[in-house]
């Protein structure tokens, strides 16, 4: 199916995204199709997921990848490569998650603006989230942003 022309509601990109065989973002009405990723972000997400479950193990969060919609207010719907969560309502939802503590996108040339940018500026409305990270594989880095007690956001380089 095509991605819908009309600005769409909420429920109604819900609706419509459940039947798509591929991933597509929402924000304000408008539906985003999701590029396909190469195998370097494969094997940086995987690699991820893994380190961050063996973190988390015996602790209340847990972490989620690629494939889950996390939901910012009414106007955005978006698939970040990787989220923790410790909120118990996350914890038990089957699709939509709302309360990550972390979000990491990991970035591609294609996507980078708009990870940097929008998502960003979308994901800081979350009162839940401490900390959003931006992996970029090609070069090697990763810029930590973190939420300080004055509820501003801090660049930390990791590189």
């Amino acid at each position: 199916m095509a991605l819908p022309q009309q600005q769409l509601t909420l429920d109604e990109y819900l609706a419509w995204e459940n039947d798509q065989p591929e991933k597509n973002e929402y924000y304000r009405g408008e539906v985003f199709a999701m590029v396909g990723a190469r195998r370097a972000h494969g094997r940086v997400v995987s690699n991820l997921n893994r380190r961050l479950s063996e973190q988390l193990d015996g602790t209340p969060c847990q972490v989620f990848a690629e494939s889950m919609k996390l939901q910012v207010a009414d106007d955005a719907i978006f698939y970040p490569d990787l989220m923790v969560t410790c909120d118990k309502a996350d914890l038990a939802t089957e699709m939509i998650f709302r309360a990550p503590k972390l979000v990491i996108e990991v970035l591609s040339p294609s996507t980078q603006a708009y990870d940097r940018g929008l998502k960003f500026a979308v994901y800081r409305r979350l009162p839940s989230l401490q900390e959003y990270l931006l992996v970029d594989p090609d070069a090697r880095r990763v810029e930590g942003f973190r939420r300080n007690d004055q509820d501003q956001w801090v660049l930390y380089d990791m590189s």
